[in-house]
């Protein structure tokens, strides 16, 4: 008897201690998988679905790049990201 004493306590305990972190999970922007750092400009870039429609884009123009984005050599994809620079969001 006296172990389930101690289990409810613990149990609520945990409970009051994991709940911050579901909301943090829960309050991430939908669509953003990964964070890319920008090391020539020196901020973060969300890679997301806006993002990979941006990079479809230059690499229409670009065949020589590698579909997928993190696959390219650094050199080119600091040249992705200075053109990216030069071509802010349409809104």
């Amino acid at each position: 008897m006296k172990r389930i004493g101690l289990f409810i306590p613990t149990l609520l305990l945990s409970t009051v201690l994991v709940a911050p972190l579901a909301i943090q999970t829960s309050a991430k922007p939908q669509g953003v998988s990964i964070r890319i750092y920008d090391r020539e400009h020196h901020d973060y870039h969300d890679w997301d679905d806006r993002e990979a429609r941006y990079y479809e884009r230059w690499r229409h123009d670009h065949p020589a790049f590698v579909v997928e984005f993190r696959k390219n050599s650094r050199e080119r994809q600091r040249e992705y990201w200075r053109w990216r620079h030069e071509h802010p969001d349409e809104r």
